[in-house]
Parts: C-alpha cells; sequence; structure tokens
C-alpha cells in the first residue's frame, strides 16, 4: 500500500493562493526528498522516497476563490482537490475527509484559530501561517489539545530559514558578542492594505509581519521577554474610510539584556521599488551584525519602466528539462520542516516531542503571540492617552506571576488599576 500524505488547504489568497497551493503541487508530483537537504534532513531522502503527497481539498469563503485555487492546482498538477467554501469550510472538510492527515491554514490572522482547534479535535495536523494566533489563551488552547493528541501544530515562520539568517543565529551572533541593542523593520506596501485584505481592521502590521521579527530574535537568543511598549499611528488609511492603524512600533525587552525595537507597516507607496522593505540589525558587546532583506545588490531598470529589487532567496524557479519548473527557497522550507515531522510520526513511529526540535513548534509560537497580545492592549492605551496629550508612557511587564499591563495614569485608581494583570501564567 503506498504511503500517502493528505493535505487540505483553508484560505488560499496572497499566500495561501501561491507559496502554499505552489508548494504542495510540488509534493504533488515529486515529493519531498528534492527539498531535504535544504533544511538539513537529506538523511531521510531514502525513507521519504516512497511517500506520496496528495492536496485532497482547497478551501476560501467564497465559491469563486475556492474554485480558482481548484482550477490552479489542476493546471499545475493536472490533479483537482475539492472545493469547499463558505465561513467554516474546515468542518465540512473534516467531516468530509476522515482520513485527512494536514490541515494547512492560510485564513486571516483573526481566523487561524477555530480551524486549528477544529483539525487538532479530529486527531489531524496542523500547518498554519503565522501569528498561530492572537491572543495568549488561545495559543494555550492550541498547545494543549496538541498535546494531549500527540499532534504536530507547525507555525510557519520562514524567516527563520533565510540563509542571511541562519548564518547571523549559527555564526555572527556568536561573533559580536552579548547583545546589546536593535532594530528590526518590515513595511508592506499599501495594496496590502486597501485591496489585498479585507481583514485589516482586524489586526495591524506588528501582528501581522512583526512576528516573522519576534520569532527570528527568539530563534537567534533563545530569551524571553520581560516588558514592552508600544504605540500606533492612523494618519493615512483613515483617509481610505479604513479604521486601521498605518504602523505600530513595539520595543521589547529581553532577559538576556537585549532590547529590540520592531517597526512596522503597511502603507509603503506602489512606487517604492521592492515587494516590501525589511531589515534588521543587532549591536553586540563586541560588534555589529547588519541584514537588509529588501535590497540584497539585485537591481534592474529598463526603458519605460521604474528600478526594481528582488529577493530570490524567498521563492525562485528553477527550470527542469521538460519544461515545467521547481518551486525554492525559504518560504517553502519553513513548510517542509513540519510536513518532515509529520511524516516521521505517521510512517517512522516518532512522537510528537521527538521530532519538535524539526520545525517551529506552538510552544515556540506562544512566545510571539504573548508580545502580539500585550502590545495590541499597551498601543491601544497610548494612543488614546497620546491624543489627550498625556504621553505614551503604558508598558506591559513579563514575569513568572504572568503579563501586566502597567498604566500609570490610573495611579490614583489603586495599585490593581495601575498592575493590570492580563495573563496569570509565566511566558
Amino acid at each position: 500500500m503506498a504511503k500517502t500524505i493528505k493535505i487540505a488547504l483553508v484560505g488560499a489568497g496572497m499566500f495561501g493562493g501561491d507559496v502554499h497551493l505552489r508548494a504542495y503541487s510540488d509534493l504533488q508530483r515529486f515529493g519531498i526528498a528534492g527539498q531535504l537537504a535544504r533544511v538539513g534532513l537529506d538523511k531521510w531522502t531514502r525513507d521519504f522516497a516512497e511517500i506520496r503527497f496528495e492536496l485532497v481539498a482547497v478551501a476560501t469563503r467564497s465559491q469563486a476563490s475556492a474554485q480558482r485555487a481548484q482550477a490552479h492546482f489542476r493546471e499545475i498538477t493536472g490533479h483537482e482537490p475539492r472545493a469547499f467554501f463558505g465561513d467554516a469550510p474546515w468542518d465540512d472538510i473534516l467531516r468530509e475527509i476522515p482520513d485527512l492527515d494536514i490541515l494547512a491554514v492560510a485564513t486571516p490572522d483573526n481566523l487561524h484559530t477555530q480551524p486549528i482547534l477544529a483539525a487538532l479535535a479530529k486527531g489531524v495536523h496542523v500547518i498554519t501561517e503565522k501569528p498561530m494566533c492572537l491572543t495568549i489563551n488561545e495559543a494555550d488552547e492550541i498547545i494543549e489539545a496538541a498535546q494531549t493528541k500527540g499532534l504536530v501544530v507547525s507555525v510557519d515562520m520562514h524567516k527563520r530559514y533565510d540563509p542571511d539568517h541562519l548564518r547571523v543565529r549559527d555564526d555572527v551572533q556568536k561573533r559580536i558578542g552579548a547583545p546589546l541593542y536593535g532594530t528590526a523593520y518590515l513595511e508592506e506596501p499599501l495594496e496590502v492594505a486597501t485591496g489585498t485584505f479585507k481583514w485589516v481592521e482586524s489586526s495591524d502590521p506588528f501582528s501581522y509581519v512583526g512576528a516573522h521579527w519576534t520569532d527570528l530574535i527568539y530563534s537567534y537568543y533563545r530569551s524571553k521577554p520581560v516588558s514592552l511598549t508600544a504605540v500606533g499611528q492612523k494618519k493615512r488609511l483613515i483617509r481610505d474610510g479604513i479604521l486601521a492603524y498605518d504602523s505600530v512600533q513595539v520595543r521589547v525587552d529581553f532577559e538576556n539584556g537585549l532590547s529590540m525595537n520592531f517597526h512596522n507597516n503597511w502603507i509603503t507607496p506602489p512606487e517604492f521599488e521592492g515587494p516590501v522593505n525589511q531589515g534588521h540589525e543587532i549591536v553586540g558587546a563586541d560588534g555589529k551584525v547588519e541584514s537588509d532583506q529588501q535590497y540584497r545588490g539585485f537591481r534592474w531598470w529598463s526603458k519605460g519602466d521604474k528600478s526594481r529589487t528582488a529577493n530570490n532567496h524567498f521563492t525562485r524557479e528553477v527550470a527542469r528539462p521538460d519544461g515545467t519548473s521547481a518551486y525554492v527557497g525559504y518560504g517553502v522550507d519553513s513548510l517542509t520542516v513540519g510536513l518532515a515531522a509529520i511524516c516521521r510520526i505517521k510512517f517512522h513511529g516518532e512522537t510528537r516531542d521527538a521530532v519538535a526540535s524539526l520545525y517551529p513548534t506552538a510552544e515556540e509560537s506562544r512566545i510571539t503571540v504573548a508580545l502580539i497580545n500585550a502590545a495590541a492592549q499597551v498601543r491601544d492605551l497610548n494612543f488614546e492617552y497620546l491624543q489627550k496629550g498625556k504621553g505614551a508612557t503604558v508598558t506591559a511587564r513579563f514575569g513568572p506571576d504572568g503579563i501586566f499591563v502597567v498604566d500609570p495614569n490610573r495611579a490614583g485608581e489603586g495599585e490593581a488599576a495601575v498592575f493590570q494583570r492580563i495573563y496569570d501564567r509565566p511566558i
């Protein structure tokens, strides 16, 4: 009997309909063996050579978008997954495909928790887009369900697998000494907030893409946060009637003494030469590392067109002799590691704990979710106080007794008002 991994994809927008769908098309046609060396797992190439992968379903909110994704996959592979649609199409998938192995979740940020928990309840592994969820209590619920069932929840934190970042993690950060301070920025194009996504009022730039950087810094140092402060601005999107933050800045202080500033927006004008503007730097006691993920030295321009740059490391097409192309890059690597962990569990008798080092786990993602959760509350309070001319004085504290929002503006109301506990467990 053939060894098969059955996958269903929920969400086929900018990321689900591009990276996930394209990555699963290569798995459908050629398996996973060709991707393993990129993530250091080539010792399992022979073990995984016979494993087949099948995308059995795609699901979106609307029938039209689900059928577009279905047709796109059929065009690439000749295979047609079933199309599901509706407000909660994952419930239909889990009911009608009882032998499903993986639910891949690429829904809007605020709609990750429902399909993840539904899949885990049915004994199905999960690969989800970042952030895993938006509140720390939801993260705990996901982790408990995954632990109880012995299932993988792999979070797509693809910046971990950027070759430049791997060099920082494994080499450079040791050379520059104890970390002192740094900055990480990721600025998305305006079209993301005004056209691509309809859900920006339910999220913010830090929750959406700052999660990449908070996870990356954790992957470098494995140090937990002790405090943060956050502010945000609303000036550009309100001109289009969108009641969302244009930009958010969050400063996080970590146990190891590193103070890191995270700057994010989704209002970069369309004239900017790159898909996004992004980079980070860290100053250590004995040196500094700088990494520009936007301009990597590759730029072109031509008559009648403006100057452009591209990130050829994220995903790229590699031509095959038959005229098709392989889809490789660190955007795929982050999916590959989760898939490899699930294969080890299903076909080689490994436990969830035994494969946890292979992929970005739900437990690790809990730290980023805690930062997102606290930053949202601090940001909103500071925004309110700034409007009143009181300054941005609110912070959050992380400790063994939980997470507290510290609001000195409420000093006259007693200690409980100043130190408001929003979570009662250690991070």
